[in-house]
C-alpha cells in the first residue's frame, strides 16, 4: 500500500515515530473502525482517527444535532443543528482528510441490528450514553471476536477501557444500574468529552499499529476535578452470560 506525496507530508509526524513509521501508517490506512455514537465521545474520537489516516471510519448514530450538543460535541457547528449527525460528521471528516472514507449509518443499534453493523469493521469504539446499547454492542463484539474500546463520562469523571474477549464490558457492568445517571440529568463539563474521546482514539491507534501497552483488561478512570487518574485491572466474571463461554 503506497502513499501519495500529499499523504507523506500529511502524516509526516507519524512516519518519523519509531512506533508508527511507514508500516504503522499503512496499518492505519488499511484499518476499518466503527464509532457507535457520534456524540460527546465519538465526535473527538472521529476527528483524531480521521486525522491519523484510518482508511475507513463508520459512524453509527440515529440522532440529529441539537443546540445543546455544541457545548461538547466539537465536530459540529451551529449551522448543523437539525441535521443527522452522521451526515454532518461525514462532511466535517471528509473536509479534514479527503483520503479517509467515511460511511454513515443513521440507525440506532440494538439486538437485531448490531451484528450486521459491526460485521465490516476491525475495531469498534462505543461512546453511547445508555447501558442497553453498550451491552448490545459488547455482546456482538464478543460473538464476532472483535476488540471494543468503550468510553463513558458524567459530571467531571470519565473512563476508558479496552475489551477483547474476556473480560468483557458486561463483566464490569453485569446489569443495567437501576439508578443510572445521564449527562442530560446530571450534566457534564464539555472539555471532559474531548479528553476521554481523545483517549479512545489514542487506544485505537495503539491497537491498530501495535504500539505500547493498550488498556486491554484494564479501566482508566479520570477525575477532572482532582486532576487524577487511576487504572484498575478487570477480572473475568466466571458467570458472565456474554463471555464465559469464550476463551
Amino acid at each position: 500500500m503506497s502513499f501519495s506525496a500529499e499523504e507523506i507530508d500529511r502524516y509526516a509526524r507519524h512516519l518519523v515515530l519509531r512506533e508508527v513509521g511507514g508500516q504503522g501508517q499503512q496499518r492505519l490506512k488499511a484499518a476499518r473502525v466503527l464509532i457507535v455514537g457520534v456524540g460527546g465521545l465519538g465526535a473527538p474520537a472521529a476527528l483524531y482517527l480521521a486525522a491519523a489516516g484510518v482508511g475507513v471510519i463508520g459512524l453509527a448514530d440515529a440522532d440529529v444535532v441539537s443546540l445543546s450538543n455544541l457545548q461538547r460535541q466539537v465536530l459540529y457547528a451551529t449551522a448543523d443543528v437539525g441535521r443527522l449527525k452522521v451526515d454532518a460528521a461525514s462532511d466535517a471528516l471528509n473536509a479534514l482528510n479527503p483520503h479517509v472514507q467515511v460511511d454513515g449509518h443513521a440507525l440506532a443499534l440494538d439486538g437485531s441490528s448490531v451484528d450486521a453493523a459491526i460485521a465490516g469493521y476491525d475495531l469498534i469504539l462505543d461512546g453511547t450514553d445508555n447501558f442497553e446499547t453498550r451491552m448490545a454492542v459488547n455482546a456482538a463484539c464478543v460473538r464476532a471476536g472483535k476488540p471494543l474500546i468503550s468510553g463513558a463520562i458524567g459530571r467531571w469523571t470519565g473512563q476508558v477501557g479496552v475489551f477483547a474477549g474476556r473480560p468483557c464490558y458486561q463483566c464490569l457492568v453485569p446489569e443495567v444500574p437501576p439508578d443510572a445517571e445521564t449527562c442530560q440529568a446530571v450534566g457534564v463539563v464539555g472539555a471532559l468529552a474531548g479528553v476521554i474521546g481523545s483517549m479512545m482514539a489514542l487506544e485505537a491507534i495503539k491497537w491498530i499499529v501495535g504500539a505500547g501497552a493498550t488498556l486491554e483488561g484494564r479501566l482508566l478512570i479520570y477525575d477532572a476535578l482532582a486532576a487524577e487518574t487511576r487504572t484498575v485491572r478487570l477480572t473475568p466474571d466466571p458467570a458472565c452470560p456474554v463471555c464465559s463461554g469464550y476463551g
